[in-house]
């Protein structure tokens, strides 16, 4: 199946994307609302929940905002490119989680990104009056996983 051909399908299936796919297709975090399907062997991912997938939007948006500096990017980029991505996904889930509980280590996966940012809501008011210092250094320390070689590579 061509790209075009993938998009046009994938946005026809998937109604309600999930912000969060990118991590939790390399298995980076993991959310109650997130529920996976199959498009010609390819993997998608779609929220459960309107307000779920708002507030994940929200979060993502204001997290772009405030790591541009981080990220080296400008307001005029309108699509991350991958690395990018994952680092204001995956780092900045990394961050928050960080910022509920100082004495852990920034965990290696979020088991659960509804039950996190809704944590982080219930603590800190709102997503506006998050640590947003303590939740930067998170994303710029943040490092994609490297890509395994084959046993066939040489």
């Amino acid at each position: 199946m061509d790209s075009d051909a993938f998009r046009r399908i994938y946005r026809a299936v998937n109604e309600r994307y999930c912000a969060y796919e990118k991590g939790i297709l390399t298995r980076q975090c993991a959310c109650s609302e997130a529920k996976t399907f199959c498009i010609a062997e390819r993997e998608g991912v779609r929220c459960g929940s309107d307000e779920a997938q708002e507030t994940c939007i929200a979060v993502l948006d204001l997290l772009r905002r405030q790591a541009r500096f981080a990220l080296k990017t400008s307001e005029l980029q309108r699509v991350l490119p991958h690395a990018k991505a994952m680092r204001l996904q995956i780092g900045g889930l990394r961050g928050i989680a960080v910022a509920l509980d100082p004495e852990k280590p920034a965990p290696d996966a979020i088991p659960d990104v509804r039950a996190l940012l809704l944590a982080a809501i219930a603590r800190f008011g709102a997503i506006e009056h998050l640590p947003f210092p303590q939740i930067m250094q998170q994303i710029a320390a943040y490092r994609p996983r490297r890509r395994r070689r084959g046993s066939d590579a040489s």
